[in-house]
Formats: C-alpha cells, sequence, structure tokens
C-alpha cells in the first residue's frame, strides 16, 4: 500500500459533492431504525428485515458503487490517472491501494450505521447486529473490488454497476432461484445467518459456498483490475 497514493485517493473521493451523496443512505438508514425501534410488534423480524434489504441490500451495493468507482474512474475518465501512471509504482500496488481506501471507506460508512441500526432495533440480542455487520464487512469489500474492476475496464462503471446491482440482484435474485448463486447481496446473507445463527435471515447460500465466493471475487477482480491498468499503461505508451 502506497501512503501517497492512498491519501490523494481519499482526498478525491470524499470531495464535497460525493461527500454528501456518501452520508445520505446511512443517514436514512439509522432515521428508519429510529423511528421503527419503537414500533412494537416482533422486534426480530423487523431487524431483519431493515438491515436485510436497507442495510445489506440497499446501503452497501450503493456505497460500493460510489466508492468502488469514485476510487479510479474519474481519474481514468479525465486523464488524470497519466500522472499517477507516470510514477514508478507498480499496478497492483495502485490497484490495491486504491482498494484498500475503497473498502475501509464503505466500512466506515456502511458497516458502523448497520451496527448503530441493529442495536437500536434489537440491541445485542441473538447475535442479530453483530451477523449483520460481518455481512456488510466482507460484501462490502467485494463490491469495491468489483465496481473498481468496472471503474478500470469502462467508462460506463457507473451504469454497469447500477444494472447488476439494482437488475440482477434486486430483480433476476428475488424471482430466479439459480442467480441468487451469483449474488454478493445472498453471499453476505449466508455470512449473517451463521454469525447470529439465525435462520430467519433467509440466506439461500450455503456458508460454505459463500465464503470461498466471496474471497474468489475479491481476489480475481483485484488481479483483473491489476492487469488491465497495466495494459492502459501500455497502450498509453504507445
Amino acid at each position: 500500500m502506497n501512503p501517497t497514493v492512498a491519501r490523494l485517493t481519499l482526498r478525491g473521493l470524499l470531495g464535497r459533492r460525493r461527500g454528501i451523496l456518501l452520508l445520505v443512505v446511512p443517514a436514512l438508514l439509522l432515521l428508519v431504525s429510529a423511528l421503527a425501534s419503537g414500533a412494537g410488534g416482533d422486534e426480530r423480524d423487523l431487524t431483519v428485515k431493515i438491515l436485510g434489504q436497507l442495510g445489506l441490500g440497499t446501503l452497501v451495493p450503493i456505497l460500493g458503487l460510489v466508492v468502488g468507482t469514485g476510487v479510479i474512474a474519474t481519474e481514468i475518465d479525465d486523464g488524470s490517472i497519466v500522472y499517477l501512471l507516470a510514477k514508478p509504482l507498480p499496478r497492483w500496488q495502485i490497484v490495491t491501494t486504491k482498494l484498500a481506501v475503497a473498502i475501509g471507506t464503505t466500512w466506515v460508512f456502511a458497516a458502523v450505521p448497520t451496527l448503530l441500526s441493529g442495536l437500536l432495533l434489537y440491541g445485542t440480542r441473538d447475535g442479530v447486529a453483530l451477523g449483520y455487520t460481518v455481512a456488510v464487512l466482507v460484501a462490502g469489500a467485494a463490491y469495491s473490488a468489483l465496481f473498481l474492476l468496472l471503474g478500470v475496464v469502462t467508462r460506463h462503471a457507473v451504469v454497469a454497476g447500477l444494472a447488476y446491482a439494482l437488475i440482477w440482484e434486486s430483480l433476476i435474485g428475488n424471482f430466479v432461484a439459480g442467480a441468487r448463486t451469483l449474488s454478493v447481496q445472498q453471499w453476505g446473507r449466508s455470512v449473517a445467518e451463521a454469525v447470529a445463527g439465525d435462520a430467519a435471515i433467509g440466506a439461500d447460500v450455503s456458508f460454505g459456498v459463500a465464503v470461498p465466493l466471496l474471497l474468489a471475487v475479491t481476489v480475481a477482480a483485484t488481479v483483473l483490475a491489476s492487469v488491465k491498468l497495466a495494459g492502459l499503461t501500455l497502450a498509453g505508451d504507445e
């Protein structure tokens, strides 16, 4: 990890417009949780729905998309990436540094609000808040890597990312059982279910399948992004 690249990436990522956007969805999750905490009824079921649908299902992919593409796509689009690539740095180090910033930012703006929301809604009972927090951590890392890869390979990274998150995971994944196996959200649910020991979370992918897939996607996306970025450098030299 290169400290200079990390500092510059974080500064660009938390600019005024993007910084405000990063606060909106977490604030909405906390607001909904605060309002729902005194609503009564089945508290566990309500907590699972809010943390599963609004937290893991909405907050994490949106933040992963904004942050994952934001750490590199803007630099590629405006051409400023050339100045970074001109430095004597291995391309994989640039990618891994930007990924580390993306993951860390996603964790701060997604995992922390998820934990606070879980505690507001259900306290520490049954490990539900902890389960979803761990799920957000692992899913956030996978989303960050995937969307960073999209930021390197296409100028339409945001559109492609939205298509994946909204069409594949939210729409197709809810109606086609086989599609859930290739859903980061479902992998995260599996982790939450394993940590909390709560079958009510309703994961459609077993823990033994979810964890290897999370690791494989994160590593593969990072490697492919590094390779693509190296190719971009060579193309620029030519």
